[in-house]
């Protein structure tokens, strides 16, 4: 490949592929965690999908909570590797938001108002806590900081 004639350097199209690469792992394993998750909740009454609202509520935490313990600044920084893989590949690939869109379409569609609206309040609420969580519980642990978590790399894309 003749990277020269595009201005790409061999090492940035290597750093590049480990990128996708660990991007694509976390997927994977989140996807594998997800399936965990909502297979164990298949105990749980029917009425609502509760795997889904459990699923999305964890990745909410723990995008929350590692965004904002791994910083640059902070006590615990890692490599933007390391959050791409964390917060773009698994949290992507566990949580389940066309999921909850769908299944909550579903009761909408079904003629369960009450329960899609309960479906609707009870994952945007609880995410919302636990994303909340996450970050206060990674700020008190990593100096008080109050940046927020967000990774400039997922609103590039």
């Amino acid at each position: 490949m003749h990277f020269q004639s595009t201005g790409v350097q061999p090492r940035e199209v290597l750093f590049m592929f480990s990128s996708y690469l660990l991007l694509a792992l976390g997927g994977a394993l989140g996807t594998l965690a997800r399936y965990g998750v909502v297979s164990a909740a298949g105990a749980l009454p029917k009425t609502l999908p509760w795997g889904t609202i459990v699923v999305n509520i964890a990745g909410s935490f723990i995008i929350g909570f590692f965004g904002t313990l791994t910083l640059a600044h902070g006590r615990y920084p890692v490599s933007e590797n390391t959050r791409l893989f964390v917060m773009v590949g698994f949290c992507g690939g566990f949580t389940t938001f066309s999921s909850f869109s769908l299944q909550t379409l579903d009761l909408l569609r079904g003629g369960a108002i009450g329960r899609g609206i309960v479906n609707i309040l009870l994952s945007v609420a609880l995410c919302l806590c636990a994303v909340a969580a996450g970050h206060f519980l990674a700020s008190h642990l990593n100096g008080g900081t109050a940046q927020i978590a967000q990774i400039a790399m997922e609103e590039e894309s």
